[in-house]
């Protein structure tokens, strides 16, 4: 078992991968992708960083779009983790017990928060900018059983889509 994982979590790209999204993923073995990709080019450019795990977000209603999952789950050395789009579908505290993480999107809002033992974490979105919220991606570093996220703020002037 190594040391220290670097998980990468992104949501909300809807079409758009910023060169800033892919410096600040940069180094991270596995990525996260929570929904609203906007088409197979943004996991083609993530893939090129580390293997990616994306699920379908409520703009992914293209044929392509349609074949992502609804949810993923995954095992990170003994942590559960589990990937979806919009946490509202999951209100019930039961519907996350026996997870240690769960990634969400939707929102475009980051957040990381500890609920009864879980650790929710939306890293914002990184896509086209919606209102005035922030652009981010965000680090979960996984020590065996500790956690921790650094969100990290993209510069919004990096607009190259992909």
């Amino acid at each position: 078992m190594r040391n220290e994982r670097r998980i990468g979590l992104i949501s909300d790209t809807h079409g758009l991968l910023r060169p800033a999204a892919l410096a600040a993923l940069a180094g991270v073995e596995q990525i996260l992708h929570a929904g609203d990709v906007g088409g197979s080019a943004i996991l083609d450019g993530l893939r090129n960083i580390a293997p990616v795990t994306a699920v379908r977000g409520n703009t992914d209603t293209s044929p392509w779009g349609r074949t992502l999952p609804h949810s993923a789950e995954l095992l990170i050395d003994s942590v559960r983790l589990l990937v979806i789009h919009d946490l509202a579908e999951f209100a019930q505290p039961q519907a996350v017990q026996g997870y240690r993480v769960v990634v969400s999107g939707h929102t475009h809002r980051q957040r990381v928060e500890e609920r009864g033992g879980v650790l929710f974490v939306n890293p914002g979105a990184a896509g086209p900018r919606r209102f005035t919220l922030p652009l981010s991606v965000a680090i979960l570093t996984v020590r065996g059983p500790e956690l921790s996220v650094e969100l990290v703020a993209l510069d919004e002037r990096s607009t190259s889509a992909t």
